[in-house]
């Protein structure tokens, strides 16, 4: 589970602003969500070879998508975008999704 700075929001709408499709060609369909005292605080999308797209909800009202890779339990932040409308999160987590020879927003030394 992640260490969230959001709040907690509701999951189906998320989905319904990513779109089924674009969650299909991210994840397979594959969305864990992640809860903590049963409120979702996070949706993760594996995307395979160890790389996953973090999405959260800022208290602005704004999302925070996060390209992540996992190798041996170590998790990499590999770019991040934050203060994304509803309106951009499924481009924004579907550019995050695509991690061969792509570049993806602000990487946190």
């Amino acid at each position: 589970m992640s260490a969230t700075t959001g709040r907690p929001f509701n999951e189906d709408e998320l989905i319904n602003q990513i779109g089924h499709m674009n969650i299909l060609a991210i994840s397979g369909g594959r969305v864990i969500v992640l809860r903590d005292k049963n409120e979702t605080i996070g949706v993760e999308l594996p995307c395979g070879a160890g790389y996953r797209v973090l999405i959260e909800l800022s208290w602005l009202d704004t999302w925070t998508v996060t390209r992540q890779y996992v190798r041996k339990g170590t998790v990499f932040n590999k770019g991040s975008f934050s203060d994304v409308y509803p309106e951009q999160v499924g481009e924004i987590a579907y550019q995050a999704a695509c991690w061969r020879n792509r570049e993806f927003g602000r990487v946190d030394a």
